[in-house]
Order: C-alpha cells, then structure tokens, then sequence
C-alpha cells in the first residue's frame, strides 16, 4: 500500500483526535460560545502539537495517549451516548477481571470495529512514516499548519475566556481532554490511596460490642446482590412473577423505595460495608467494615465472593472476617459458578456451632451475560438465547436477565430456610449494588456504571427477614423495619446501620437515624455519588 504523504497523514491525524470533541459538542449541554471553545482550542492545539517533529509518523506515535483516549471516548459515547471519560472509568479497568472484560467487549463489537478502522490505519502509515527517513514535512507546511495553529489557539483561547466569564464552565469539567486528564489524575491519586489502605486504617476501632444475651445463638447474613434492580422483582410489583418464593415467605419486610448512591461496583459494595456514604465517602480511606465491628462484638465473622479478588476495598473488607473465600480466585477466567453454591458453604457454617455468627456473600447475581448466571433447566421466560448486546435482542435480554432474578429468588429463599432449620435468633438482609439498563427507552443506555445514571441502575431491591425466634425476643425492631417499609431507603446509608442495630451491637458509628430497626429512623434525601466523589441530589441528573 502506497504511504499516503506526511502532511496529509497529519490532517487525518487531528481530524481523527478531534472526533471526540464534535461529537461532544452535541451530546453536552453547553453554550454556542463552549461548543465553539471545545472545537477550535482542541483542534488548534493537534496541530501545532503535530508540528513538532518533521517526521509525522513519528509524530503520530509521540500522540498516542492522546489516540487512545479518542478512541476510549468514542467506545464510551457508542455505550452511553454522552458524557466524557469519567474517574471511575480508569478505575473499572483496574478492578474488573479479564473475563468481565471479555463479556463486555462481546457487547461493544460495533464500537471497537468503528475505531479500529478510524485509527488502525493512521498508526499503520505512521509506523511506516517513522522508519523512512525521507517522510518528512516540507518547510511551507510548517509554516502554514503553525500559522493555522496559532491563529485557532489565539481564538480558542478568547472563547475560552468569554466561556468563564459568562457561564458555569471549568475546563476541568467540560473541556476534552483537558477534563480527561483531570480524571486519569483523580483516578492515579484515589489508587494510591487505596494502596496505602492498610496503614491509614491500621489504628481505626470501632468499640463495638453486644447488647443480647450470651445464652441464646444467633445468625445474621448479609447478602449483597450484584445488577438486580428492583423494576424486575415480582415483590416489587413487577408484571412477571420472578419472585414466587420470597412472595410466600413469612417474616420478610421488602423496601420498595431503596436507592443506591452509586452504579459502580467498586463504590456501591463498599458503602454497603462501611460506614461511608456519599455524604462522607473518603471516610473509607481510615476506617474498617461492618465485619470488624461484628468482630469486636464477640462475632465469628465469613466472607464468601463469588467474585474475583480485584485489589479494592471489597477485598480489604471482606478479608477483615475470620475466614473468607473468593469461590472464582483459583479457577479459570471462563469458570461460571453459580450462586447456588454458597449455600453449602453456609450450611457448614451453621452447622458449626459458634454462638454469633455474621456472614457476608458477595454474589454474581444479575451481571451481564445474564444467561450465564443460572440453570438453563429453570428458565421460565424464553427465548433466552440472543446475548448481544443489541435493542433487537431487548425481548430474549430481559427473558434471561429475569430468570436470573428467578434463580436469585431461589437462592433467597435456601438460605432463609437454612437459617430456619438453624433454630436461631437470625436474620438476612438483601441488598443489590446497583440496577442495570437494557435498553429501556429510546436513549438505548445498557448495562450500568453511565456517568449520568439513570433510575435502573439507582433503583434497587432490598428486604430484610427475620426467624421467629428473633421476632419473638426483639418484637419492637420487628416493628420498626415494619413500619419503615414504605418509607425511602437509601441503601448506601441505611444497611450499614440496620445491620449493626438488628444484631444488637453498640458503637459510636452506627447511627440510628438511620437504622431501619430505630423509631429515631428519618429518610435521608436521594444523593448520589458522583464521579469526583461529590454527594449529588438525584433530582439533577436522575434520566427517568
């Protein structure tokens, strides 16, 4: 193939870099004077940054971060339709295992052939460029591509101006890619933070102790579900019937009104075992989990993942218990365990005779491919066969995703039973990370973690059930989590809380204004976590 000349491979070049920022400029609400901005700055910028070596293939290789985050960017706005490059993003890379990558990239074909066939065959000509010592620009494109450059930058940087002076704009927030490389530095700072987890939080205490009685055993599980939203629960007034069991169990208190505070796996199940929250989400950074607490209150404590290990504090939580396992850890990336395998694990548990006992399950729940996470002998709704992601395959998404809330039923269900035949003053608590889309409206969003979210992903199921055993003794908590079910719920909140109070364990942190078990319970206002860590008030950017 013949290379195409130096200065032509150039224009191609910026052109290519700058599809993120036209496609933005319609996606955003923004000022004519922004979209201007974000168009010309950017451009001006390629340009003369693409004059810098007179060997453009070499160029063109020196800008390939830059290439990169085009085509990311263009893979995130095929997926979401809007919206730059968010923190959590960067860190989804680092805490997602190889084979949810794999499931994901199954859905995501169109995009990334789409940007192979935009800039494969720009690194193509450049790599050739680069070792032809004659692929140089001529003088008078230098010239003339430095006075375009300038003359660009020089207006540019004038709307830019008029941008901060007339209207709410930070091009930390709305100018690509500046504001992308403000997230990779966000994104590198939380990391390191992280890594360094266990020495800001080595001294951390909780004081926690007990108020029941050391005669009597108890049980408490705290089960968190993975993609479930609460629009498919049969409880929660679903069309369908996916939840026949738990319909029909005595003793079980469901909260239709609970929200999330995040749509991100590695922020929503650490708030569901931590006392952070939107509200106070770096708090996470020094402080222990609810297993600790239960610790100090005298609690044999398990954790159980039917997740992989991914270096977050998922990890750091759940290895706080006395015993803990990850079922995936040591089996091959393509390895599909069902949920349905913890329950014997439980079963040992309980069966083991230790007087308190707190258990954690991190399930696999709902998660994309949704046919791979139950039986295929317990399918009700069919077809369920199609599994790209694509809006023609809508009807056989949701066949599967709600028979996998079918088999989360079941699995529901055997644990409840187990802690019924324990004889025990127990209880489960249920609570999802966060919902999904399945190309619900026209905006066609599907899966979750969208930098604007939408109610799916927010919305998500949570109940709570209690033995008879424990009703009898504590029939005032009964009655609190009763009178409390129509109420909001904001999970990311409230689980911390319920789940120390119904124990009986005293400490400094639990807070009962937001137990669910407490007369002193009062809703808390529907915030959301935002990709900086901000708390955010659903009302604004809620896509209902």
């Amino acid at each position: 193939m013949r290379l195409i000349p130096p200065h032509i491979l150039l224009i191609i070049t910026v052109i290519s870099l700058s599809l993120p920022n036209i496609v933005l400029s319609v996606t955003e609400p923004m000022s004519w004077m922004a979209r201007l901005c974000n168009i010309i700055l950017p451009v001006s910028a390629y340009l003369l940054l693409m004059t810098l070596l007179r060997n453009t293939g070499k160029m063109v290789w020196a800008m390939f971060i830059f290439i990169f985050l085009a085509a990311f960017q263009l893979v995130l706005l095929y997926l979401f339709g809007e919206s730059i490059i968010a923190v959590d993003m960067f860190l989804n890379l680092l805490t997602t295992n190889t084979g949810e990558v794999s499931e994901l990239l199954s859905s995501l074909i169109p995009a990334v052939a789409m940007v192979a066939v935009i800039y494969l065959p720009i690194l193509y000509f450049a790599t050739r460029g680069a070792f032809d010592k004659s692929y140089r620009l001529a003088d008078r494109f230098i010239v003339r591509f430095r006075q375009w450059g300038t003359a660009g930058l020089a207006l540019g940087l004038i709307s830019l101006a008029g941008c901060y002076s007339s209207e709410e704009y930070r091009a930390s927030d709305d100018l690509y890619p500046v504001n992308v490389g403000y997230n990779i530095g966000l994104a590198v700072e939380r990391t390191c933070r992280t890594a360094r987890y266990a020495d800001t939080s080595a001294g951390f205490i909780y004081d926690a102790r007990t108020t029941h009685p050391d005669s009597c055993r108890e049980v408490y599980i705290l089960v968190i579900g993975e993609t479930a939203r609460a629009d498919n629960f049969g409880l929660f007034g679903y069309s369908r019937d996916t939840t026949p069991l738990l319909s029909s169990t005595e003793g079980l208190i469901t909260y239709p009104k609970a929200f999330t505070q995040s749509n991100t796996t590695h922020k929503s199940v650490p708030m569901l075992l931590s006392a952070a929250s939107a509200e106070d989400y770096n708090r996470i950074y020094r402080e222990k989990g609810i297993i600790t607490a239960f610790k100090e209150a005298g609690f044999h404590t398990t954790f159980i993942s039917n997740q992989r290990p991914n270096h977050s504090f998922i990890d750091f939580f759940g290895k706080e218990a006395d015993s803990w396992e990850f079922l995936k850890e040591e089996l091959p990336e393509s390895a599909n365990v069902p949920d349905g395998d913890m329950t014997g694990l439980v079963k040992k548990i309980l069966d083991g005779g230790h007087m308190r006992e707190f258990i954690v399950l991190h399930t696999y729940g709902s998660h994309f491919k949704y046919r791979e996470r139950y039986p295929h002998d317990i399918a009700e709704f069919l077809p369920d066969e199609a599994s790209e992601a694509t809006p023609d395959n809508r009807c056989s998404l949701i066949n599967a995703y709600d028979n996998s809330i079918l088999y989360t039923d079941r699995f529901l269900h055997t644990l409840i039973t187990e802690l019924k035949e324990s004889r025990t003053e127990s209880g489960l608590i249920y609570a999802s990370d966060h919902g999904e889309n399945i190309f619900d409206d026209e905006r066609g969003l599907f899966l979750h973690a969208s930098p604007r979210p939408s109610i799916y992903e927010l919305h998500v199921p949570m109940m709570i059930w209690l033995s008879d055993e424990y009703r009898e003794r504590y029939p005032d908590i009964h009655s609190e989590l009763l009178s409390h079910s129509e109420k909001q719920v904001i999970t990311s909140l409230s689980v911390f809380h319920t789940t120390l109070h119904i124990a009986g364990i005293n400490t400094r942190h639990r807070i009962d204004s937001l137990s669910l078990a407490s007369a002193h319970y009062h809703p808390a206002p529907y915030n959301y976590l935002s990709d900086r860590n901000i708390p955010v008030p659903v009302s604004k950017i809620i896509r209902k």
